[in-house]
């Protein structure tokens, strides 16, 4: 077209019939997980231009069937380890309703081997037990087949009723405690002696002073555990001041937290033992009576920051958890969590008496209440308005509220 001559470019406006409204996404958010899959939220509204300019109109104006996700699957990076599971065992019943398990471990993808199932705490978990049904059961007389039913389970240590356990406050963690040996009801007959024992027997008792000596020798039972707590912000150091523990019989000591795990027999006196954070679990197992070891531990302000200012700590019988506030600032990746530690003997129940973790119908995976058995690393999620009861299986526990 060169010989021809070429015309001015000229742009004219024009106004044609508006266009219907649309849907408009926004950028999506941060992933909800730091490794492997999980879902970032993104906005979606519906807008008009008018005039060349965007309006926000009414959601029912844009076609429904067209509504893109509000949530979206995201990757940031292979996470190193993940949970695994068996496959489901048989229906627990021959016929009837019943439950099938299945085992968890957590494995390493580079080594595709099982490791400590502390590393895949802050991941989530699928369910172990489920239901089943094995066919209807033939009738019998009128009566129902004992499979027709689950049945309860029974937990294996019970908690102390209120009435048996007086309410303390410790002036230094402002929480309730459990009362001591000393102040529990004084059995009659011949359970007298066996109170005694018990109150003189330090095995499954929790410490929450600041500082003091533990003397495990001479214990009747082969396995002794104590627990120490302290308020967050603290941890813990102990030492050993003797020890008379056979390591050739296998007698051994053990100490766990929730950022450490130790063992040891040989070479036990004087040596140091941190916890890091502000509870340790001390467990003496012995195989000849009158063997043990005698610790004294002592608390101070922690090195590290372990913990969110929003955590809380408990101790004790009872108490009530609400879900900490948390402030606008601070909603990007700040999960609140709750930990509950009571004596080793003694199990731990969480009633929800209210939850309201938004509508039904726009619930997303990022509102929901997670409760982390320690003893076993197991974790239920709960979403929504539900009300629940948990037990736990040890004297630990945690809840995260997410969102």
């Amino acid at each position: 077209c060169q010989p021809v001559p070429k015309p001015e470019s000229r742009v004219e406006i024009c106004e044609l019939n508006p266009c219907p409204p649309r849907w408009k996404v926004t950028p999506a958010g941060p992933c909800s997980s730091s490794c492997g899959l999980g879902l970032a939220v993104q906005l979606v509204t519906c807008v008009q231009t008018l005039h060349g300019q965007e309006v926000l109109q009414e959601e029912h104006l844009c076609p429904v069937a067209e509504k893109p996700l509000t949530s979206v699957p995201c990757v940031i990076r292979t996470c190193s380890y993940e949970w695994s599971f068996s496959e489901w065992s048989e229906c627990s019943t021959s016929c009837g309703n019943g439950i099938q398990t299945r085992q968890d471990f957590c494995l390493s993808s580079l080594t595709h081997k099982p490791v400590n199932p502390l590393f895949c705490r802050h991941f989530p978990k699928a369910i172990v037990v489920r239901g089943c049904s094995a066919g209807p059961c033939p009738e019998q007389g009128g009566t129902q087949s004992p499979g027709a039913q689950l049945q309860p389970v029974t937990p294996a240590t019970h908690l102390p009723t209120a009435a048996a356990a007086p309410e303390h406050r410790h002036k230094d963690l402002g929480v309730p405690l459990s009362a001591g040996p000393q102040e529990q009801t004084k059995p009659s007959g011949g359970e007298e002696d066996t109170a005694k024992r018990s109150f003189l027997c330090v095995c499954g008792n929790l410490f929450l002073n600041a500082t003091g000596i533990i003397n495990m020798t001479g214990v009747e039972s082969r396995d002794c555990t104590v627990a120490i707590g302290r308020p967050l912000r603290e941890e813990i150091s102990v030492t050993i001041l003797e020890s008379s523990l056979n390591c050739t019989a296998g007698e051994i000591l053990l100490f766990s937290g929730r950022m450490m795990w130790r063992t040891g027999c040989r070479k036990l006196p004087l040596s140091l033992i941190n916890s890091r954070t502000n509870t340790l679990i001390v467990k003496q197992r012995v195989v000849l009576p009158g063997n043990g070891v005698i610790l004294q531990y002592n608390s101070r302000t922690a090195t590290k920051k372990y913990y969110q200012d929003c955590d809380q700590q408990l101790f004790g019988p009872q108490g009530e958890i609400v879900n900490p506030v948390q402030f606008p600032a601070e909603r990007q990746g700040v999960v609140c969590r709750t930990f509950i530690t009571v004596a080793p003997r003694q199990r731990i129940s969480i009633r929800a008496l209210n939850a309201d973790l938004g509508p039904e119908g726009n619930q997303t995976h990022f509102n929901y209440i997670l409760v982390r058995d320690v003893s076993t690393m197991k974790t239920v999620v709960f979403h929504g308005k539900q009300q629940f009861l948990w037990q736990s299986t040890g004297s630990q526990a945690e809840i995260e509220f997410h969102e």
